[in-house]
């Protein structure tokens, strides 16, 4: 706008040719001024300027190196009258330059990420998280919040119930795939909560990235798990959706587009007609997916997939990196997320918001036991049957981590003098998230039975303890989603290698969580635990496919920002 309004100002005109041939005088001139002594004195201040412009951007607590110093991002100048806002510039072409800013501590919008077009009685937990999980200090684009609200608006116009949608569905009795002003992207629910939202997440980007709608396919365990995310419509495909069996959709099926490829029923062929596709394509992107169900994830066959009016997709992974591999998608994802250790960070607090039967569960319990607590500690425990391990090496484990890394305190072994009348210094509040008990009730009584070196209070809660997981439970899901949520109130976390269930954890809280090393024969290595060097999940299931090359290879090692997880090898994250 300013180049425009600049290019239609009138230059002065002179009012002679002598004024034109005259030497124009400068400002200083005009006024008598020494130019000779002015100048060295004008670039002095304009060097200070900038010296004092650039300490200011560089000491505001609120921003880190990691944050301001994106990798091919150029700071080119900072908005006018807008608080902890910086223009950044992505490669070369571009478009349009994102500003990238943090939210204010009480921002119950976050920054703008979320909408306010909400009933906030409807679901109270959208607007009311920010007063009991701690503020996000990662970067938000505003590419990505006008991308949102561009979203809003297509889900709107294509969501269920608008004749657009019913016009989709009718071409679903076609053989063939059509220009349609909706297409969409269809979830369908695989593995545990913490699959299901990581999944979820991975969905939604791909349809952000295709202009597709998002919809699910909401089972009766996910009843009242979670609110609408997008104002004014559903994400819940109807009852009577035609296509049927949703959840016995799997590898092999014979809509699959791996299976398709292998019988040349469809072609990626790129420049391939929509009338030659068919309405709708699953896409099986489970752990047991098939070499030919892996090029999903490759350029010529995302663009065969964006023709289809229907893509339904199956996966219990977060496959995010893959997405950071499509060369197609290189500059809108970095535009989306200068920092691409953000992306579920953003998109889950974006997405998921416990309903209010669910919110009242998390209120009811962190204001009875966790809120009086100046630092909430997080532990979450997984059990998994490749990684055995006893419990008491386990139990073990976790307190070497928690007390080496100074998260909890040392207790005294022994007690020969009377406890202190004093106050206590401060206190801890743990919270521990497990589907067994004897963790919480051996670190019930270690800090019960003993006083603590450094005569802090400590108290130990476990919400629940279910004894085994139990997807297909209604009430089993809202609890996890309750623990999740009150795991994601923590100052400082402690998870289990490879959960999902951790990764959605910290992730929602912004945090870089200290992660239990895995078991080896059994036993706890000498590494209790490491600190986590992304805030990302990890893709546990790559696609391990140069697509250039059209050779097998190792998806942590083809591109600079995606490499292997620090709790699983064979799987891969985005770093910055």
């Amino acid at each position: 706008m300013d180049s425009e309004k600049s290019s239609r100002m009138q230059q002065p005109h002179a009012d002679s040719e002598m004024d034109a041939a005259a030497p124009r005088l400068t400002r200083f001139e005009k006024k008598g001024w020494d130019v000779a002594a002015v100048r060295p004195a004008v670039v002095l201040v304009a060097t200070m300027l900038a010296v004092l412009l650039l300490v200011t951007l560089v000491s505001r607590p609120r921003w880190t190196a990691s944050q301001v110093c994106v990798p091919g991002l150029t700071m080119r100048s900072v908005r006018a009258g807008t608080d902890n806002a910086l223009l950044l510039v992505y490669g070369k072409g571009a478009g349009e330059a994102s500003f990238v800013t943090v939210a204010e501590p009480n921002d119950k919008l976050l920054g703008g990420l979320l909408s306010h077009d909400f009933d906030e009685q409807s679901c109270l937990s959208r607007y009311q998280s920010i007063l009991y999980r701690n503020p996000s200090h990662h970067i938000l684009s505003s590419y990505l919040i006008s991308k949102l609200r561009k979203y809003e608006a297509l889900h709107k116009k294509c969501g269920p119930g608008t004749p657009l949608f019913r016009k989709s569905l009718e071409q679903l009795k076609h053989n063939h795939s059509a220009e349609l002003e909706c297409n969409y992207a269809l979830w369908t629910p695989n593995g545990g909560l913490g699959n299901r939202m990581l999944s979820i997440a991975s969905v939604f980007l791909y349809a952000l990235l295709n202009n597709k709608v998002l919809l699910i396919h909401e089972t009766d365990d996910l009843v009242d798990i979670f609110c609408e995310p997008f104002p004014g419509t559903s994400w819940v495909i109807p009852k009577d959706f035609p296509i049927k069996d949703l959840q016995n959709f799997h590898r092999g099926n014979q809509q699959s587009y791996g299976e398709m490829l292998g019988k040349h029923s469809i072609s990626n062929n790129a420049t391939i007609p929509m009338e030659s596709l068919p309405p709708f394509v699953y896409a099986h992107l489970r752990y047991d997916y098939t070499h030919l169900d892996r090029l999903f994830y490759c350029s010529d066959d995302q663009s065969v997939l964006r023709k289809v009016n229907w893509v339904l997709i199956r996966t219990d992974n977060y496959f995010v990196p893959a997405l950071f591999m499509i060369p197609e998608y290189e500059d809108e994802l970095r535009r989306m997320f200068p920092n691409g250790e953000t992306v579920f960070h953003h998109l889950g607090r974006y997405l998921f918001h416990p309903s209010n039967t669910v919110w009242g569960m998390i209120i009811r319990y962190h204001e009875s036991y966790l809120a009086k607590a100046k630092e909430r500690v997080g532990v979450q425990i997984r059990i998994f049957s490749w990684a055995p391990i006893p419990s008491d090496g386990l139990f073990d484990q976790i307190i070497r981590c928690a007390q080496d890394k100074n998260i909890l305190p040392a207790i005294n072994p022994k007690e020969t003098e009377s406890p202190s009348l004093e106050e206590p210094t401060e206190s801890k509040a743990i919270l521990v998230a497990s589907l067994h008990y004897e963790y919480y009730e051996k670190m019930k009584k270690m800090y019960y039975e003993h006083s603590t070196v450094t005569g802090e209070t400590v108290g130990v809660y476990q919400p629940t303890h279910e004894g085994q997981q139990q997807t297909e439970k209604q009430s089993h899901n809202q609890k996890a989603l309750a623990e999740i949520w009150l795991l994601s109130f923590s100052d400082v976390l402690i998870t289990t290698a490879a959960s999902t269930f951790g990764y959605v954890s910290s992730d929602l809280a912004g945090l870089k969580p200290w992660v239990l090393s895995a078991p080896e024969n059994r036993k706890a290595p000498d590494i209790a635990c490491r600190r986590a060097f992304t805030l990302e999940p990890c893709f546990h299931s790559p696609p391990n496919f140069d697509c250039r090359a059209k050779r097998n290879a190792d998806t942590g090692n083809l591109v600079r920002h995606v490499t292997h997880c620090v709790d699983w090898k064979k799987g891969v994250t985005l770093i910055e």
